[in-house]
Formats: structure tokens, sequence, C-alpha cells
């Protein structure tokens, strides 16, 4: 490991009696290191001055970037994290090294957090020599040190290689050696548990079985129990040889795992944590008591559906106690304290999470005034190199980026003057003869690949089309708004000669797709309990970010599933089947079919209204039904789906669809009269997906990004106005504008369109629900083939075409059409 001796590894009284023999050894050192080519080895470590730590952060890469962070708090960090995959993905290299391009740019050392994406027990020596290579060959010429932090919150149930002592140490061990072995003169061995103080959480199912030579690790105090009396720490260190650093996860966070709850920190929280956590004083017996330097990772918990406490309140509270504690005499092996800047979601009544400090102006404007004031070390601490530029590979910007709105600009009057100028192509328009609308079914097809092809996940060229690519728009909405398009469609007729017929019916159809969401959370559940049968991406939740592989930002994993294990148990506790009925549980994946019940249920009453004439009093109740919830917040059911779709919010999209299949032909013919309303739409909608484009988010390695607005002013407007959850007016906008020019475009190149892509979409658009649920299956099928799970484009790619053709096999087929709602 690292050759050079750093006042973090010596004790004062060391440096003192051994003052001429440093400074000869120093001197030595130097001249070594004068000799040496520029960018033959990384930098060392950070050494931070006593007293003032490094400041460092964890971004969500995509959305966010380094100079980004820098500009909204005012200071450049010392350290910057990403994560990384054991082994490394060939999708994450680029995303790797754009990440180093950022840091290099602020003059930042590097924390790369390791997630092992295979079992602990084959992060063998082999493994890991083949790992450190890798990264040895992504940091050549980083100027900067590089911290691995290999699978930290190892001690926690929520993640795949958590509460696995005895496979942890050794694999720690083995990445260890091969990095020393590597002679990588700029790594650091990262090792970071987290914080103790509910441990040892719901017990983790890879954890060792009572008896066995594991379970004894963890039964520290010996009394054949595993439970809070025990070390939450101890059983987990794989010695003082290996570890270099020492990290601690602790959050301000008293929701307990249990529904959300805004407090502001107590007095003297952090200190406890660092001393009186697991069962042990972790500062104590890690840093001090082995002479180790400390990283602390903290954040403090806010919803902003929660209630409670003001986020400021909250939030510089913490932000005190962290600048106070890693600056105090108590704490003085503390090296860096690294604040999590990302947002995520969680199941327990939470429907969003945001984490970071400086996500408000008036936030990070008082947090970087109190970070001047407290000394703690900011960037850039090794030299800056023009990482800006690497870090912008894959993005246009200036006069290419402006092209590129030429260009589009240039399609646009194409599009509306060549029917118009041209004999042939006024032939292309619509004209089928047929009650049923095929563009909105091949609508729908479009709408539901969407929907597959990023619940699947896998990175691909897929997501270059389906990721918010044709504005701020994903299959969610699109599905939602056909869904109560069609219902108006199929019903509203009968509406008007019989409404009980009408209730009945969609009583029936409601009934049965609530059937299908309770087998379907029952019979992921039953497959959860088969060890030989992968259904993480199922039964958890893994906090989004949206770096350049899709996933980049993955935080910490929520159980889905958390509490109906007790469904086993005799007697069946009194909430557990409460909680299945209100589908309180259940593949996030699915979870919008609840929504899709609920407003079904209640359609008969707002097609009545329709029939009577109150479509203006339809129109302004949604829309002040949806303001409110936009603006309270308020979840009218403990379901699931409130979590992702707020039921407020979404009936919106429902409604507006159940409206304009009531009055189809009348809002058509209202539109063809009506031409400016079509033209606005159509150029509203390139503009949306303009600025799309601008998005800092990169599906993947082939993505492009017109870099046109800075990441700090996209993020804001995005916020403010796209953001998905409580779908934001720009987005709900830009849903409206893009089906009534999607509508317009296939009425005009029916013909051309249908040839290329009808044959498949439309077919998809018929049997949406099918496929809905069909995709259930095919994401616990993909999960359990490992070589989908590596991030190759290509392989993926391939493999989304073969699902694909699947789906749409069966759909023609008509395979358990009798079983499955269509």
């Amino acid at each position: 490991m690292p050759t050079a001796i750093t006042l973090w590894r010596v004790p004062p009284s060391d440096i003192r009696r051994r003052g001429p023999l440093l400074a000869a050894l120093l001197a030595a050192l130097f001249l070594l290191v004068s000799l040496l080519p520029a960018g033959a080895a990384n930098a060392a470590e950070p050494e931070p001055a006593k007293g003032k730590p490094l400041l460092g952060a964890v971004l969500e890469w995509g959305e966010d970037s380094a100079q980004g962070f820098a500009e909204r708090l005012g200071a450049a960090p010392a350290l910057l994290g990403h994560e990384i995959s054991l082994p490394v993905g060939p999708g994450e290299e680029q995303d790797i090294r754009e990440y180093l391009g950022q840091a290099a740019g602020q003059g930042s050392h590097a924390v790369l957090t390791v997630r092992p994406t295979a079992a602990l027990d084959q992060v063998d020596a082999a493994a890991a020599k083949n790992f450190a290579a890798k990264v040895g060959d992504l940091t050549a010429g980083f100027k900067g040190a590089v911290l691995i932090r290999f699978a930290p919150d190892m001690n926690s149930s929520w993640v795949e290689w958590g509460q696995q002592p005895a496979a942890y140490k050794t694999a720690f061990r083995n990445v260890a050696a091969a990095f020393k072995t590597a002679d990588d003169a700029g790594t650091v061995m990262v090792w970071q548990p987290y914080l103790g103080r509910d441990y040892p959480f719901e017990r983790s199912r890879n954890a060792p079985a009572p008896g066995s030579e594991g379970f004894a690790l963890l039964d520290t105090n010996g009394d054949g129990n595993w439970n809070g009396a025990d070390s939450a720490y101890a059983p987990y260190y794989p010695g003082d040889d290996v570890v270099e650093w020492v990290g601690l996860t602790a959050y301000h966070d008293d929701t307990g795992g249990n529904s959300a709850v805004n407090t502001v920190p107590a007095a003297g929280e952090l200190s406890a944590m660092l001393t009186q956590s697991g069962n042990e004083n972790f500062y104590a017996a890690y840093a001090a008591g082995r002479n180790k330097p400390m990283l602390l990772q903290t954040a403090a918990f806010y919803s902003p559906a929660a209630g409670g406490a003001a986020e400021s309140d909250i939030k510089t509270s913490w932000w005190d106690q962290t600048l106070a504690a890693a600056t105090s005499a108590e704490f003085a092996r503390m090296a860096a304290v690294v604040w999590d800047e990302r947002t995520s979601t969680r199941d327990t009544g939470v429907i969003s999470i945001d984490w970071r400090l400086t996500g408000r102006s008036g936030i990070a404007e008082a947090a970087g005034k109190r970070l001047t004031e407290s000394g703690l070390t900011t960037g850039p601490v090794t030299a800056v190199s023009g990482g800006q530029q690497a870090a912008r590979a894959n993005s246009l910007s200036g006069a290419a980026a402006w092209s590129v709105a030429a260009a589009m600009l240039i399609i646009l009057v194409a599009l509306w003057q060549l029917p118009r100028r041209m004999g042939a192509v006024a032939g292309w328009g619509y004209g089928v003869p047929s009650n049923r609308d095929s563009r909105v079914d091949l609508l729908r097809g479009l709408a539901i690949v969407f929907v597959v092809v990023n619940h699947l996940g896998m990175t691909s060229l897929f997501q270059l089309f389906t990721h918010e690519a044709v504005g701020f728009v994903s299959g969610a909405e699109l599905f939602v708004l056909f869904s109560g398009l069609v219902v108006g469609t199929v019903y509203g007729p009968r509406v008007k000669k019989d409404f009980g017929k009408v209730v009945d019916l969609t009583s029936r159809r409601a009934g049965k797709l609530y059937v299908t969401a309770l087998a379907v959370l029952v019979g992921v559940f039953l497959l959860s309990l088969l060890p030989f049968f992968q259904t993480d991406a199922l039964t958890t939740y893994v906090d989004q970010g949206t770096g350049g592989a899709g996933h980049n930002a993955v935080g910490r994993t929520y159980d889905l599933y958390a509490g109906m294990e007790t469904l086993l148990q005799f007697p069946v506790p009194a909430q557990v089947l409460p909680a299945i009925i209100l589908l309180q549980f259940g593949p996030w994946q699915f979870n919008v079919m609840g929504l899709y019940v609920v407003l079904l249920l209640v359609s008969p009453l707002i097609l009545a209204a329709l029939n009577r004439g109150k479509a203006l009093w339809v129109l302004a109740g949604t829309l002040g039904l949806y303001a409110v919830g936009a603006a309270t917040r308020v979840r009218l059911l403990p379901s699931q789906f409130e979590d992702s779709f707020p039921l407020l919010v979404w009936q919106v999209l429902f409604v507006l669809g159940l409206v304009a299949g009531f009055h189809r032909h009348r809002i058509i013919a209202w539109l063809s009269a009506h031409h400016w309303v079509v033209v606005a739409s159509t150029v509203l909608a390139f503009v949306f997906a303009f600025l799309s484009w601008c998005n800092p988010y990169l599906a993947n390695g082939f993505d492009l990004r017109l870099a046109i607005i800075p990441d700090a002013s996209y993020r804001l407007m995005y916020d403010a106005f796209f953001a998905r959850t409580y779908l934001d007016p720009g987005r709900l906008l830009n849903v409206l504008v893009l089906v009534v020019a999607s509508y317009a475009f296939l009425t005009a190149y029916w013909k051309p369109v249908e040839r290329a892509l009808g044959w498949f979409l439309i077919p998809l658009g018929q049997a949406t629900l099918y496929v809905f649920i069909l995709h259930v299956v095919l994401i616990a099928v993909i999960a359990n083939i490992p070589v989908l799970q590596q991030g190759h484009i290509l392989i993926n790619t391939a493999a989304y075409a073969a699902i694909l053709g699947l789906l749409w096999v069966m759909v023609k087929k008509r395979v358990l059409f009798g079983i499955i709602p269509t």
C-alpha cells in the first residue's frame, strides 16, 4: 500500500522522537518522486490537517455534477464518491472515467464504493486481482488518491452482502491484498459499517444459521443469542493489517424503518452515534484505539410529504453537529466527512426522501457559510486537470448543440408542409375504416414498451429512447392516460343507454384486476421463499439515482415485503392480512395496478357526469384535486401505489383520458378545425424534447447530451416544473401536448409508420394489461440470468429484443388470454 508516511499513520510522540529520521526519509522520498515520470502513479493517501477533515460528497451522478455541487455550496469537494461493481461491468467503465474526470476538474480525491454483484465467497484472490487490475486501468493518470470502500454497511440486512462476517472478512482481505500486490500507491482500503443503533436490524436471509461457525462470530457475548447485546461492528472487522481507514454510515433518521417523521436532531445526537451506538464505542474502538483515520458518511432525513419540522431546521442543525464533531478535539482522528447528496424513495409510508444539503438555495447558502467558518478542508486538494472536458465526452455544446435545435426546426416545418406540397405524401394519411382507433393502439403499444424496458432495468440501447428521450414523459404517464381514454371510449356510449350495466362491467373488471394484483403480490412472496430463486428485483426497492448506466446512484435497499413473512406464523399477526388486502406489499414495478383499480371503480360516476353534459365541471374537479394533491401531498390510502402514484395527483391523467375518450369524435373535429392548437402542441412537444436532451442524465455510454443549460440550473428547473412523483405542471403539460402532436403525426403519416412499426406495436397496444402483468414474470426470470446483470450493453439489447419479441408472439397467439386480463 502507500509508501508515503503521513501524519495520520504516525502518533505525534513518535514524530517528535523520530524527527531527524523522518526528515531524511521524506527528503529521500521527495527525490524518488521527482524522478518518476508524470502520471506514473496516483497520489499518496489524503493528508488532512488535524482538526480540518476533508469535505466529501456522494452525488446523484448524471442528474448532478461536481461543478454543480461546488456552485451551490460555494466550495469544491475534497472527496467525491462513486459506486463500482465487483466485477466491473463493461457499461460502467465510461461512467467511472467521466466521474474521475469531474473529480480531477475539482482537484478532488476519489472514493470508490465497491458493491459486489457476486456472492462474497466468490470474491477470491483471482477475482480480487482482476478487480484491482481493472481499477488500476481506470484510474491510471488520476492525480488524486483513490479510497476503496469495499462493501460498506456489511453489518446491515438490506445489502446483499450483509451480515456474513466470515465471508466478508475473507473477501475484504483478498481485495486489500490484491491492491497491495498491484503496487497501486494511491489506493486506501476503507472499512465502513452502518450505525449499529438498531442492530441487528431485521435478519438477513444470508446470515449464518444458529449453531453454525458463522453464527458464533455474530454472538459476540457467547450467550447463544444474536441480538442488541452483541457488538454491531466487531464481527465484521477484517484486521488492522488490511484496514487503512475506518468509516461509519450515520444518518439523522428517526423513522426507525417506520412511517416518515421529520424531526430536528437532538442535542449531541451525532456524538452519541459515534460513541454510544451498537453496544460499542465506535470511535474509541476503531479510530482512536487503532490509530486509524475515520470517514463519516452522513445526511439528515427529510420527506416533503411527512410534515413536521422544517427542512432548513433539520439540515442546518445536523450540518452544525457534523461540523462541530468533525473539528472537535474529541474526534481528532476524523479525516473526512462525506455528505450523501442524493434523494431516495421508501415503501414504508414515505413518498420521497431528500437527503441533499444543497437542494434548496437558502439551505445551501447557510451551509456554505458555516463550512467556511468551520475550517474544513475543501477542494482543490490535488492538481486540477481538465476534468470537466473529459466528463463531457458524450455532450454537444455551443454551435453543435444549437445545430440540433435548428435541425429539429427544419424537421418540424417539413413534417407540417410535406402533406400540403406533395400529393403522394398526402395519401399517407390515416383512413382505417374501423370503430377501433389504431392510432391509439399504436401509442399504447409504444407506452407499454417504454414501461417494460424501464422496469427490466438492464443497461441497453433501448434506454436511449425510453428514458425521457421524447420529452419529460415516461411510459407510466402514457399508460395511465391511455387507460382512461380506453375506458371512456369503450364505456362512454354504453352509459347513455344503461348506467347500471356500466357500473356492473367496470366493477367486474376492477375486481378481476384487484384479484390479479393480489395474486401477483402473494405469488412473488411465495417465490421469494425459494432459496435458489433470486427475487430481489421484485421484493426490494433500491434508492434510484440516475447515473450514466441508469442505476449509478444506487443507495440503500428497502424490503417491499417487510413484515409479510409473519404470514407464515401462527397465529398470523392481526395487521398482516389488512396490509395485504390494502396492497401495502408487492413489487414496485406493479404498484400502479392499485391506482388503476381505484380509478376504474369511480369511472362510472365520471362517465355519468359527462353524459349529463358536465364536462367542464369534471375538468374543474379533476384539476382542483390535482392542485390540492400537489400542494398538500396528502395520501388517501395506505396502499403502496400512493408512494409513486399519489391518487389525488395521478387521477388527473386518467380523468383527462376519460373525458377525451368520451368526447373523442368532438375533440378530433375541434382540433381539425383549429389547426393552431395542433401546431402549438407540436411546437411545444419539440421544445420539451429539446430540453429533455439537455438533461445531464446519461442512460449509458452511447447516450448524448446537449450541454446548453448548466447542470445546477437544469436541476432546479427539473425539480420545479418536471418532477415525476407529483406530476409537476410542466410534465403534465408535456404529456398532453405530446399526445396531441403524436396523434396528429400518425394521422398525417399513418401508412409508412404502420408498415414500419404498426405490425409490432398495435398488437401490444391492444393487450397492454396482459403485457404489463407478464412483464413482472419476466423481471423475475431476468434477475436469475447472471450474464444479463453485468451491464453488457449489446447483450442486454439483444435480450430486450428477444423479450419484446416473445411478448408479441404471446399476444398474437393469445397465450393464457382466458386467464390473464387484456
